[in-house]
């Protein structure tokens, strides 16, 4: 293990901990396989810890791409108007090629979540649309599950001072950093143990929900009478999964979801979010839209109105649901009590709906079906997928049959 800073303020027994559980359950990288993995400057004890537990699991090369806020916003400050329309799809190529030739894709986030606050939003918004339309062909490879990915935190400073304002710098990144671990099952000495225990509880609730083949579930609460229909032939996941490469990986760390996918044209009814959306460098808070026929025909938030806006007109499939997912209110992220300014924390703690892109995977034999079979049945296709949070202590889910009988599924935001 690296030798840490005597002075930093993130613990490196934990630290290294997460790294190891972020080989072995996250990517659960195999002998000869390459590892492809970003990560902001600031993540480099991180991305250096991991490094070294991928060689010692046997890794082939493991490569690193880091990015740096300031040179971010350099761009935005300084760059032609006309950079903002493109992207390094070279980059993206090859990163297509890298999958192709099964290399695992591991992503540290701790980017400071309002960097781009006070920039042009028309800009970020061309930026995004462009960004996502070169990486799009690798990153079908991600959301189709053909190789063994992962994505997990680092606390760094910027991002720090979001959630906790007003501490000083190392206080704030030693709290973040505490609660990165506790959510991330490390702050225990055998977290690789706690895991296992973590996924076959999530494996129990996926194979009821599986077992029961519900057709649609009703939302019910405080703003929100939602009933979302599920894909013909949907599928619900949670926790360890295995990808198309035969790779058994937790794609996300920390995780407390369960999840399928929606039926892009049987949704309907009205939603509030419980939490607010940080979405590039914007907070949206008090988002309500309602549903017809599966797509959003109103939208309103409190704040941030005009960025939701934007992001509902990137494609034809960003007004309609491409995942639904199941969390309990006592999820440990929710009964933390922190807004995290960031979607990996932030889905775990209350149910949530995503616009955009759907996961073929949660589709039965998915990995067999052609884009074409999984739109026939439901899947929805778009340039984006953006989580947000619907659930609270105050909310009911039913769900409901092909034959209309009705089963409780949480009450006042609980499994029953």
């Amino acid at each position: 293990m690296s030798s840490a800073s005597a002075s930093s303020p993130i613990d490196p027994v934990k630290l290294d901990r997460l790294a190891e559980v972020a080989v072995k359950i996250g990517l659960g990288l195999q002998p000869g396989q390459d590892l492809f993995l970003t990560a902001p400057v600031a993540a480099l004890p991180l991305v250096r810890r991991i490094a070294e537990h991928a060689y010692k699991a046997g890794a082939g090369l493991v490569t690193p791409l880091l990015s740096d806020d300031q040179v971010t916003l350099a761009r935005y400050r300084f760059g032609a108007d006309a950079s903002f329309d493109r992207a390094a799809g070279w980059l993206y190529d090859g990163l297509g090629k890298a999958f192709d030739a099964n290399t695992a894709r591991l992503a540290i986030v701790g980017d400071n979540p309002m960097l781009l606050a006070a920039e042009d939003p028309a800009k970020v918004a061309r930026a995004s649309k462009a960004n996502s339309l070169a990486y799009r062909p690798a990153l079908e490879k991600i959301t189709n599950f053909a190789v063994n990915w992962n994505i997990v935190a680092y606390p760094g400073p910027a991002w720090a001072a979001q959630v906790f304002p007003g501490e000083a710098e190392d206080v704030a990144v030693t709290k973040l950093a505490e609660a990165i671990f506790s959510a991330s099952r490390v702050d225990t000495d055998d977290a690789v143990a706690a895991w296992a225990a973590h996924n076959a509880g999530l494996k129990r609730r996926t194979a009821w929900l599986n077992d029961l083949r519900f057709a649609s579930l009703h939302f019910t609460g405080p703003g929100t009478d939602l009933l979302v229909g599920l894909a013909d032939g949907h599928e619900w996941q949670g926790g360890a999964s295995k990808a198309r490469n035969g790779i058994i990986c937790n794609p996300n760390i920390p995780t407390e979801e369960v999840f399928t996918t929606p039926h892009a044209r049987r949704v309907e009814g009205y939603v509030s979010s419980t939490k607010p959306l940080s979405y590039q460098g914007s907070l949206i808070d008090e988002i309500r839209v309602r549903f017809e026929g599966g797509r959003i025909v109103d939208a309103k938030a409190s704040k941030g109105e005009t960025v939701l806006g934007k992001v509902l007109d990137t494609d034809e499939g960003a007004r309609r649901l491409g995942e639904v997912a199941l969390v309990p209110h006592s999820s440990p992220i929710s009964k933390s009590g922190l807004l995290f300014f960031n979607t990996l924390f932030d889905e775990n703690a209350a149910c949530h709906i995503a616009l955009g892109q759907c996961y073929s995977k949660c589709f039965l034999d998915g990995a067999s079906l052609s884009p074409d079979q999984i739109a026939a049945q439901g899947g929805n296709t778009s340039l984006i997928h953006i989580d947000w949070m619907i659930g609270s202590g105050d909310i009911d889910i039913d769900g409901i049959a092909a034959d209309g009988t009705r089963v409780p599924v949480f009450r006042k935001g609980e499994w029953v």
